[in-house]
């Protein structure tokens, strides 16, 4: 080669010895000039880049390659120059369109085979494509010997969809039926595709679901809100297909109208089954009789439980608590029931309780979950939820830590994420009272910092020392389990301490801030004729707020976890008909499937490890029905454990959200950074 001009610089003769012999050429310099700018117009990466007299630094890889196949898109019209052996080329852009499968069921799966063919013959297995691009997140793959695959933006998304929605099995990969319509897509963009009859079916079936126009059932005594009927709609299009539903619409939104009315529609092919916490069943009753009369109520208990399930008819429906679920499971498994929809259904988030154990044996036509919070913790929870409903969607347990759960609660992997929230969304309905409920009051929330006196901080700085010396040795004398239950009992004690110094010392006289600050509020909720709900967990507290409000002259009602349920209900009763300024409830025993609305003032006692069991609770009062702003107080003590457990409430709304919603992921808090 002669010598290296930039384009226009230099003269316009140029002298040369090219192969022994002198030659001589002219140049148009203007003519270079245009033919360079035009070049460089068609090379975008270079646009990017910056320039120096003439030249560029590309020094990523991928950035490079991408240089590369734009250069070699312009042809005869631009020549690359090696430096003695570094020559690279990209062999050419795939598309999906370049590839040839083929899918075919297999069992409780279908299989997926194929490769994608290339210029010259050359055709790669999937398997070994999706292996090699592994290697890089970006779009090339290295086919070896300095030669590179570009896969087409379009080309690489499916790759990585299969990679993420499905496992190695054979000669390809196998997938849940579940998430034909991910695959369909990719079928319908391969070049060549064949697909047996079963694969055939599956997209009928999907497609008679989508084009299903549902129709409310004429016995339904409800006039649902139009985002009422669309929760109906969604539910009844998924049996419809066959396929379970989680219902995830925030607290108070009529979950259970939209499920009694999928409950009839099916009604008349047998009976259903209800599962509830203890304290909603009677709900579940009274709600059936009010806006679904023709079905027949069956409260599961009592005796003869085997003969009473014997004897089920069309239109009957089963009301079980979880505790009868977890004595009784067999009996329950052994029917065949059209509807099962399991309320409150984080009560089966741990997949190693015996009560969630009993719920996946349950055998039902339609199964479905209502619950506003799927997640609460961590993300294994929403895998045991989907466990029930869709059972093998969301792989084995360790395939889901591996894939999700892992990536998304420790690294903040947005693509992880995504790919989740793809594959939960079709089985997944989550509106909350903002979307839909545009005339629901406003409810206001006010975390009111508590000081605490000399005596009682004394006291507590006291317990937090002792709780450090206690804790101290631990970890080399016992095991980790003794060593967590061992900070747990601690961590009890201080966050006791922080309501009133009574449940440590019963019979101490340190005056209690938290209970000075509740006397405050009461006073200016009594002046102004406004009711309130109080929560705690400790029924402890409960009681010494009870003796509080007794020696005031306060009317109250009551209800902790030893409240018989149709006591319990007659106290709600009670209470929405206006008998009692304050209702006094254990968080647990009353913070789920309550109808509350008579209060406008909600105030929490002690905040609680988890912010959506809290959320539940204010939804007592927050929810339709109800005609005032709603105001939420939560009482934390300054400088104590209760303002960490507030830090930890923005970490696991976060978990939540950025799964339902669209927000980040925050970390986790130790045991160690809360003492």
């Amino acid at each position: 080669a002669g010598p290296y001009f930039r384009p226009g610089a230099g003269g316009e003769t140029v002298m040369a010895e090219l192969q022994g012999k002198r030659v001589q050429a002219r140049r148009d310099l203007r003519l270079e000039v245009r033919r360079a700018v035009d070049a460089v117009a068609l090379l975008p990466l270079l646009l990017e880049s910056e320039e120096s007299d003439g030249e560029w630094l590309v020094p990523a890889p991928d950035a490079a390659l991408e240089l590369l196949l734009q250069l070699q898109s312009l042809g005869e019209t631009a020549r690359v120059a090696w430096p003695e052996g570094a020559k690279f080329k990209v062999r050419q852009e795939a598309t999906a369109g370049n590839c040839r499968l083929s899918i075919k069921q297999s069992k409780d799966w279908f299989e997926l085979e194929g490769e994608i063919r290339l210029n010259e013959g050359l055709a790669i297995d999937l398997q070994q494509l999706i292996q090699l691009a592994k290697d890089g997140p970006g779009r090339f793959v290295s086919l070896g010997d300095g030669e590179f695959l570009a896969l087409s933006a379009q080309l690489r998304k499916r790759l990585d969809d299969l990679a993420a929605f499905s496992e190695p099995h054979g000669k390809g990969f196998r997938f849940h039926p579940l998430t034909a319509s991910v695959f369909q897509e990719f079928a319908g963009e391969a070049g060549e595709f064949t697909g047996d009859k079963n694969w055939q079916g599956q997209l009928k079936r999907l497609s008679e679901a989508q084009a299903f126009r549902p129709q409310l059932p004429g016995t339904l005594q409800a006039e649902l809100r139009g985002y009422q009927e669309d929760g109906f709609n969604w539910l009844n299009r998924l049996a419809k297909w066959g396929v379970g539903a989680c219902l995830a619409d925030d607290m108070g939104l009529g979950k259970t109208v939209q499920a009694l009315a999928q409950i009839l529609s099916m009604a008349a092919r047998g009976p259903s089954l209800v599962v509830a916490p203890t304290s909603v069943c009677l709900n579940w009753e009274s709600e059936t009789l009010k806006f679904a009369p023709t079905l027949q109520v069956v409260m599961f208990g009592g005796g003869q439980r085997e003969e009473c399930l014997k004897g089920l008819k069309p239109f009957d429906l089963v009301i079980c608590s979880y505790g009868l679920l977890q004595q009784e499971g067999e009996l329950l498994a052994a029917v065949d029931w059209q509807a099962i929809v399991l309320d409150e259904a984080q009560a089966i988030k741990n997949m190693a309780t015996k009560r969630s154990q009993a719920a996946m044996e349950l055998r039902g036509a339609f199964k479905m979950v209502a619950t506003g919070t799927p997640i609460e913790n961590h993300l294994g929870e929403l895998w045991n939820v989907f466990r029930f409903i869709n059972p093998g969607l969301l792989g084995s347990l360790k395939q889901f830590n591996v894939k999700f759960a892992a990536p998304i609660e420790k690294t903040q992997d947005k693509k992880a994420r995504a790919r989740l929230k793809k594959l939960i969304q079709p089985f997944i309905l989550r509106r909350t009272k903002n979307q839909v409920l545009e005339e629901l009051p406003s409810r206001t929330e006010i975390t009111v910092k508590v000081e605490m006196g000399e005596e009682e901080a004394s006291l507590y700085e006291a317990l937090r020392r002792s709780a450090l010396e206690t804790l101290a040795g631990i970890g080399k004398v016992e095991g980790k389990g003794a060593q967590h239950l061992k900070i747990l009992a601690e961590i009890m004690r201080l966050r006791r301490a922080c309501c009133n110094p009574r449940l440590i010392l019963p019979d101490s006289a340190v005056p209690s801030a938290k209970l000075a600050a509740f006397a405050v509020i009461i006073a200016e909720l009594q002046e102004n004729r406004h009711k309130a709900l109080v929560f705690s967990q400790f029924v402890g507290h409960l009681e010494i707020l009870r003796q509080f409000v007794e020696k005031a002259g306060i009317p109250y009602q009551y209800l902790d976890g030893s409240t018989p349920p149709k006591e319990r209900k007659k106290r709600v009763d009670a209470f929405q008909a206006g008998s009692g300024e304050l209702f006094l409830i254990s968080l647990k025993a009353g913070g789920v499937g309550l109808n509350l609305t008579a209060a406008d003032y909600v105030i929490h006692m002690d905040p609680w490890w988890n912010p959506a069991v809290e959320d539940q609770a204010s939804d007592r009062a927050h929810r339709i029905g109800q005609k005032r702003p709603v105001t939420i107080y939560r009482l934390v003590t300054k400088g104590t454990i209760e303002e960490k457990i507030v830090g930890l409430h923005l970490q696991k709304r976060g978990l939540a959200d950025s799964l339902l919603e669209e927000s980040d992921l925050s970390g986790k808090v130790s045991a160690e950074e809360l003492l």
